[in-house]
């Protein structure tokens, strides 16, 4: 049996390098992801200017990019932390999921816009100079993402927010991208070979590509209420049913809201139990469930069925 869904809330502030916290927060790690942005905007801007390396130009763009997703992040963590109101009595948790979206769409851009660039110095090669410079602020900008992703890592296993996940998803093809960057300004400027230079950029180009279907793929199934993994369906299914008076669930419906799982279904009882009996069965399994899965929005419906042995834990299938 996997873990649960959502995972369980941020631990106490303790001392650390950061702060009163060793595990950043959602809104503390979108404010560092858009400051290490800027930071790194900057830097490549100076090493496009001092290399006119196309592999330097194709990480600027991509950095560029990053800025306007942070931001996005920035406010879309922020949206999706609002309590439900009569708007929205579910939450704005897949505010989340549109980040998410918007991400995708932007490194999509960014990684068409890379391999053309690299398709054109393919067929007309420009020497790489000030390599250097641009050796310089590759690896500079290699040892700040690695730090970011690192502590991006940390916030989402304390919040599971799937908008940082995703900022946390296309910083880390920037670290991969940054270590062919490197090989590409090293082959350009000191292998006199411009063309391996391009080829770099192509092939963060396709990096790029492939982690924006990721995370396009993880907002789809959240935009479009996708189920749980059976794993954890199975897991709130024996949950409700370690009590031995609940014969039976059906009708199991789940559904994530940012981080927040949000589960329907209906349990058997015996018809026999009295009206407040019944109802304390019921709180009991959706305090069960919400101890299992923490901040968990669960709603289970009793339905009267005759004396029934008690039900089998579930290992297998799923109701």
């Amino acid at each position: 049996m996997t873990s649960p869904v959502t995972p369980p809330p941020e631990p106490a502030p303790k001392s650390g390098p950061w702060g009163s916290a060793t595990t950043l927060s959602t809104r503390q790690i979108t404010r560092l992801s858009v400051g290490v942005a800027v930071l790194l905007i900057a830097l490549k801007a100076f090493a496009l200017g001092a290399s006119g390396s196309v592999s330097i130009l194709a990480s600027l763009a991509d950095s560029s990019l990053d800025l306007i997703a942070s931001l996005t992040t920035f406010y879309a963590v922020r949206w999706a932390a609002a309590p439900a109101d009569a708007d929205h009595r579910h939450g704005h948790g897949k505010g989340e999921a549109m980040a998410a979206l918007v991400q995708a769409g932007l490194v999509f851009a960014s990684a068409v816009f890379i391999g053309w660039e690299a398709i054109q110095r393919m067929f007309d090669p420009r020497p790489v100079v000030g390599g250097p410079w641009a050796v310089g602020v590759v690896v500079i900008s290699i040892a700040v993402t690695g730090l970011l992703v690192w502590l991006q890592t940390r916030s989402v296993k304390a919040s599971g927010s799937m908008a940082v996940s995703a900022d946390r998803a296309h910083y880390a093809a920037d670290l991969a991208a940054s270590a062919v960057v490197l090989i590409g300004v090293i082959s350009g400027a000191w292998l006199a070979a411009p063309g391996l230079d391009a080829a770099a950029g192509l092939v963060v180009a396709v990096w790029l590509f492939w982690g924006a279907f990721g995370v396009l793929k993880g907002a789809r199934d959240q935009l479009l209420d996708r189920e749980i993994a059976d794993a954890d369906r199975i897991a709130l299914t024996n949950a409700v049913l370690s009590d031995p008076r609940v014969g039976g669930v059906h009708q199991l419906r789940t559904r994530m809201s940012g981080a927040r799982l949000i589960a329907q279904m209906h349990i058997d009882l015996d018809r026999t139990l009295s009206f407040e009996a019944s109802h304390d069965i019921v709180v009991a399994a959706e305090d069960r469930v919400k101890a299992a899965f923490p901040g968990a929005d669960v709603l289970i419906h009793a339905d009267p069925r005759g004396p029934t042995a008690p039900a089998v834990p579930v290992t297998t299938s799923i109701p």
